[in-house]
């Protein structure tokens, strides 16, 4: 894949639009314009992208995307220091915005990744999805959001929870991005229909009644268009949000060690006679500013980065108030490659009219 519009021309359009997204904490022009000569020569052929946070540029992700020819056009929004987590994103500008509603957050904590992509900034960004932080954000900006199988790519985070990631304009950016970070990448189409389970809730999380409902009729659609058959199970797990916290924290209790166990033998169970799950990405819709209250909109992914499956989200529709939604998509272990060509057959099935 090669550069269709050029570094120069995000560098462009970050420069016109970022003052009112602020998805951006640094810009790059001096080193797009250093690398960008002999990035041509290389398979991505100085194909821009961005970068998650001020160390994002440090990732293997990042450097394996460098290697073949990509061109980091800047470091992309995260929460500021000391910021309570429902704070999402703080740019060189100031507070980032949802490019859908504006008075939203768009997620996070790869807030400006997302927001990058979904104002088409750049077509691919990377991130790091530790409870959601890729998904979540997917979701709200209505992009496209993985997260990999946790320890698939090498990761700085100790407790094991979080795992590298992407979000990206389409499902055939992130196979650009695939084909770049894993040794050995073939390219999977899905045999269709998927068999598929939906779970609306996990079996614990309260779901808002748009949300699922936008969610039902995305996956009624996916049935009607032959891509997924439902099967007759389902899939509920025990609330992970105390379990998370303790491996987060580094001290693992015997009860969350316990919860964990048993959400891995549903998990397991499920995956050996299905190949996909269907959720809603997050149980709630954007929220403002000052963030969810009690809410926790990690509720339908951090399940995930316990388990280490890897998930992604595909944008489902939109709120009545014009929130986007997202579809979780959940796969086996080490599925990254086969979750990728099923996304890209429910994306294909999704976006048509």
């Amino acid at each position: 894949m090669t550069d269709a519009g050029g570094a120069a021309a995000a560098l462009e359009r970050i420069d016109r639009e970022d003052p009112r997204l602020c998805a951006f904490i640094e810009v790059w022009h001096e080193r797009v314009a250093a690398g960008a000569e002999s990035a041509r020569r290389l398979p991505l052929g100085g194909m821009p992208f961005a970068v998650k946070g001020p160390v994002g540029i440090r990732s293997y992700t990042a450097r394996r995307l460098i290697a073949a020819g990509g061109l980091p056009v800047g470091a992309t929004s995260v929460p500021g220091p000391g910021t309570p987590w429902q704070t999402w994103g703080l740019g060189a500008h100031g507070r980032t915005v949802n490019p859908w509603r504006p008075d939203r957050t768009p997620g996070g904590s790869s807030a400006g990744a997302a927001v990058a992509v979904a104002a088409d900034l750049v077509n691919l960004a990377t991130g790091s999805d530790g409870a959601g932080s890729v998904r979540i954000p997917a979701a709200w900006c209505g992009v496209f959001g993985l997260k990999t199988t946790n320890g698939l790519l090498p990761s700085p985070d100790r407790s094991g929870l979080a795992s590298a990631g992407v979000l990206a304009r389409s499902t055939v950016h992130a196979q650009t991005f695939l084909s770049c970070v894993l040794d050995g990448y073939e390219p999977a189409t899905a045999a269709l229909p998927v068999p598929a389970v939906f779970s609306p809730d996990l079996g614990y999380a309260q779901v808002d009644p748009e949300v699922g409902a936008v969610v039902r009729r995305a996956v009624r659609r996916l049935v009607t268009a032959e891509v997924v058959r439902l099967v007759d199970r389902t899939c509920g797990l025990l609330d992970p949000r105390e379990a998370w916290h303790a491996v987060r924290g580094g001290e693992p209790t015997p009860a969350a060690s316990e919860l964990r166990r048993e959400n891995d033998l549903r998990l397991d169970a499920l995956f050996a006679r299905t190949p996909l799950m269907l959720t809603p990405t997050t149980p709630n819709r954007p929220h403002g500013h000052d963030g969810p209250g009690e809410l926790y909109s990690t509720a339908l992914t951090w399940a995930f980065n316990l388990s280490g499956h890897p998930a992604a989200s595909v944008p489902a529709g939109f709120t009545a108030d014009g929130c986007p939604v997202g579809l979780q998509l959940v796969a086996e272990r080490g599925a990254d490659v086969s979750l990728l060509g099923m996304a890209r057959a429910v994306e294909s099935a999704l976006i048509t009219p």
